[in-house]
């Protein structure tokens, strides 16, 4: 139910900032006498498509926070929380970025997570789980994944990524529909039809779908250069074991939003095309012929 409201939330959030933005930029509608105003639809599909990549960005922290019940660590309360506070601080200054909060979440799944708006305002999440069924040093790996996705940009350009796909989308979409109505169909009905709403719906989920497998192809190539960046900071050897650990576990869920940010991901019901992550072992084998010279932030 939480994250039921919470996705109720954000699509408030974001219809309104896009209503606002395009009544301040005299944006009144897509449609006239004379059929479709392609300029002013592409900028409805524009300021939509990206008013929901980016609240989703500048929302993020927070949404973490209440949807896994992630903790940020003010305050140390034993030894491991120090430890951990230590080795993201550790981290955070060999990849010159501002220092992540550091937050731990209640799940017997081993899994962490970034997110944050930009490189110097993040926050880097432990499971309890992963804590208690991986090595120090396989933790650490972890850790410096997460960063290296900080530090690689990684949040902000999924989220122009998934802006550029969400206004393609929209605006594809309602062209088809426009097409099916008026010219194929020859409906003369004033405004939108419901022929119109309807063919409008498929095709969002037609031209979702393909949209889904752009950005999960380029989530998988940013793992990667994640893994490489977890190598550079944590040790190759600890990040190829902290890989070979998570074979043997099941990753635990998180949220859409979080998802890509994660250190693992299990299969998608819907095959390879849509999964966030690569196999591991196809991880693996790339970290075991990286050199160490080739060891970076991307």
């Amino acid at each position: 139910m939480k994250r039921i409201g919470l996705f109720l939330l954000m699509n408030f959030a974001v219809i309104a900032v896009a209503m606002i933005t395009l009544n301040l930029l005299g944006v009144k509608g897509y449609m006239n006498s004379q059929g479709l105003d392609l300029k002013n639809l592409f900028i409805f599909a524009l300021v939509f498509g990206f008013a929901g990549s980016f609240i989703s960005l500048a929302m993020s922290k927070w949404l973490a926070k209440m949807s896994v019940g992630a903790q940020v660590i003010e305050q140390p309360r034993n030894a491991d929380e120090q430890w951990l506070v230590e080795t993201v601080c550790e981290f955070a200054q060999k990849a010159n970025i501002g220092m992540p909060e550091v937050a731990i979440y209640d799940s017997p799944e081993p899994n962490a997570f970034a997110t944050g708006m930009t490189k110097n305002s993040s926050m880097v999440a432990v499971s309890t789980g992963l804590m208690r069924n991986m090595q120090k040093n396989e933790v650490r790996a972890v850790l410096g994944h997460e960063v290296a996705h900080v530090a690689n940009g990684d949040m902000v350009t999924m989220a122009l990524l998934q802006g550029v796909l969400n206004t393609f989308v929209i605006f594809f979409a309602k062209i088809v529909a426009y097409i099916v109505d008026r010219v194929i169909l020859k409906n003369e009905e004033e405004g939108m039809s419901f022929t119109f709403i309807a063919v409008d719906f498929i095709a969002q989920i037609l031209f979702g779908i393909l949209a889904s497998i752009v950005a999960m192809w380029f989530s998988r190539v940013r793992e990667f250069h994640a893994d490489n960046g977890g190598a550079y900071l944590a040790g190759k050897e600890n990040m190829i074991a902290a890989l070979r650990r998570l074979q043997t576990m099941h990753p635990g869920e998180l949220p859409d939003q979080m998802a890509a940010f994660g250190i693992s991901a299990g299969p998608s019901k819907l095959g390879q095309l849509f999964m966030s992550h690569p196999p591991l072992e196809e991880r693996i084998a790339v970290l075991e012929n990286t050199a160490q010279a080739q060891l970076k932030i991307a």
